[in-house]
This record gives structure tokens, sequence and C-alpha cells, in this order.
């Protein structure tokens, strides 16, 4: 079989939506013990179905070091996980869970953790961090950089041979944070139209794409519309659509893209302007928090949940956390996690509260 890209040009649709509602969403929260020690910087993680898994660096330390810890919600209590083999201290890593491992891909060094041993493994080599997902067989990476870089290469790990591969050449622009999912059978990836010193990439290059591992190949699907005006947004899958939240130059405006027709629709805007924060989908609605205002001066400590039945929005209930940024963000089935992050501003120089603290809230209709 042929491998490379597939070129398809596909219309976008919008429909035009229904407002928000204010009746916030039924449930409550409870808060979590203090863990051993806050890992506010680059953190990540993952639930394993047991326990959450939080990895990052620990600001108390000096010098700099990365940390893991992790708490059991059945014994309400936290463990010190060993540290991780490798360099002190990473500068962010992307992770998914397999199943058995959680992976950790970070821009020069990735490791793998086993709950079930409690052992870390280094892996020999990492994929990139722009965007990265778990297909069920792979982990698949694509793009990311730094500074005035930007990247549109891709990689796949895979968890079982324990090996790694080049993925076909995309058709999409470099982008330093790209965003997307994973479908069950594609990988969808978004990139904006400006390069990292803010000048347009050439119109010939893709602003949306699907990659299918199966046949290693990619497809141009239509972008999301308005990409150009602002920031793409945040993205999730909820079982039949890719939804982007927080699009827009307001942060407000909401999309889906369904696959299977190659068409996107408008969904009711945000109530409020919101930049970045985390997606998660619960079977019956997609929770939206935290990120920042939507002139980026102030970190939310709240959230909003999305309704695809009846096309509105919901507050979540106040948590009883600070406002905070960074925070790890995990949905067990049941219940949403908020744990750690920091608070503060670096500039010129850093004055910030990093936070050993989090909080769990459970609707009571998931």
């Amino acid at each position: 079989m042929k491998h490379g890209l597939v070129t398809l040009a596909v219309a976008a649709v919008l429909v035009l939506a229904p407002a928000s509602s204010s009746r916030p969403v039924p449930g409550a929260w409870l808060r979590l013990p203090p863990a051993p020690f806050p890992v506010s910087q680059s953190l990540t993680g993952a639930w394993t179905g047991t326990q959450l898994i939080a990895f990052g660096r620990n600001p108390g330390r000096s010098p700099a070091a990365d940390v893991a810890e992790s708490y059991d919600p059945s014994r309400r209590t936290w463990t010190r996980l060993s540290p991780p083999p490798g360099p002190g201290y990473v500068p962010g890593y992307e992770s998914v869970w397999t199943g058995r491992e959680m992976l950790a891909f970070g821009a020069f060094h990735s490791v793998a953790y086993r709950p079930a041993s409690g052992t870390w493994r280094e892996l020999p080599r990492t994929v990139p961090d722009g965007i990265v997902v778990w297909t069920g067989r792979e982990a698949i990476g694509w793009g990311g950089g730094c500074c005035g870089d930007a990247r549109s290469n891709g990689a796949a790990y895979n968890a079982a041979s324990r090996t790694f591969r080049t993925l076909a050449r995309s058709p999409l622009a470099p982008s330093q944070r790209p965003i997307g999912t994973w479908t069950g059978r594609e990988l969808i990836v978004l990139v904006g139209s400006l390069d990292p010193n803010g000048k347009p990439w050439p119109a010939r290059l893709a602003r949306a794409a699907a990659y299918d591992p199966a046949t290693d190949m990619w497809r141009r699907i239509a972008p999301l519309p308005g990409a150009d005006s602002g920031t793409l947004g945040t993205a999730a899958w909820d079982g039949s659509d890719l939804v982007v939240v927080g699009a827009g130059r307001d942060a407000r405006s909401a999309f889906a893209y369904r696959p299977a027709t190659g068409r996107w629709r408008l969904l009711a805007p945000l109530p409020t302007g919101r930049r970045g924060g985390s997606v998660v989908w619960t079977g019956r609605r997609l929770i939206v928090w935290g990120g920042e205002s939507q002139d980026g001066s102030q970190p939310l400590n709240n959230g909003v949940a999305y309704d695809p039945r009846t096309n509105r929005w919901s507050p979540i209930p106040t948590s009883p956390l600070r406002a905070r940024d960074g925070s790890l963000v995990a949905w067990t089935g049941r219940t949403l996690f908020v744990w750690g992050g920091s608070a503060g501003v670096c500039n010129p120089g850093c004055h910030t509260t990093s936070f050993a603290d989090g909080a769990a809230f459970r609707p009571t209709a998931s």
C-alpha cells in the first residue's frame, strides 16, 4: 500500500447556536488530603484506573529535580514514588496511559512508569511532544518546538514491541502547540496560521489534517473556521466529534468537527472568554476546567460543562481551591480531579506559590 499523503477538500458548514444556561451542573466538591510535596512545574500525570500519578518538578528541591507521587482515592492517601531515571530535571513532558504504564515524553528524554511494580525505565528515544496521543497500540507524537522554532515531524512508539517509527511527512504547517485528538481511528491535528515570529505560513501548507496509523497516510481536512482570527482553543473527542472550545479572538467560540461528514458546525459560545485549560469528556458532558481569562491576565479557578444534547453550557459549582495555573486535571469515569499548580508572576522575576493540594468534583449524573 502506498504511504504518504492523500489530499481531500471538504467544506465547512456553520450552524447558529443558542445561549448558555445559568444553572450549575449538579454535584459536589471534596477536598483531597495534602500531598507529600508540590509538583507544580512541568506538571503532567495519568489516571491509571485506581490511582492518580503526578509527575514533574518539585520547586522546593535545589538543584531542580523531577519527582513523582500518586494518590489512591479509595484510601484517600498519597504515596511518594521512586524518582525517575535520567537527567535531574527535564523542562516538560507529555504523558499518556497505556493500560499498564504511564509513558512520559520530553523534548530530549522519555520515561515509562509501571505502577504494578513501582518501577521506571528510560526509553531509548522520544516522540515529538507538540501533541501526544495513545491509540491503544502506539503513542503518536507530532509537532512542538521552542522559542523561534516550530516542527512538523511525527513519530510513534509501540509499547508492546518497544519500537519507534517515523510518521509519513504531513501536509501541515509547523506548530509549537497544535491541538487535536485521537478518534479511535485517526489522529486529527489542527495548527495555527502564524509562525512563532507572527508571520503567516505559506497558503500551500494545511491548517488541519488527519493521520491514519494503519496506512501511515495523512489527508487534508477542512480547517477550523476562523482559525486565522485568533487562538485555536483546546480540543477533545466526545465519541463522534472533535470539539474545539475557547477559539477565536475572544476565546469564546466553540466548534465540532465530525469525521464521518467532514464538516464543522458552530456550537453555543462559552459564557466568557477562556484561554487554554483542560478539557475532558465524561460520556455525557464536555467539562472545561481552568485556563486563563480572555486577556491572559489571571488564572481561572472555575469550569463550565457543555451538554451536546441541548447545545448549552452550564457552570461547574465553585471549587474550594485557590486560583492557579497548570493544575493536573483528570477524569476517572465518575470524578473530576484537580490537583497542584502554581500562582504568581514571572515578569521580571518569579514570585510564585506552589500548591500541594487539590479537590475532586463528582457530578450527580456523569
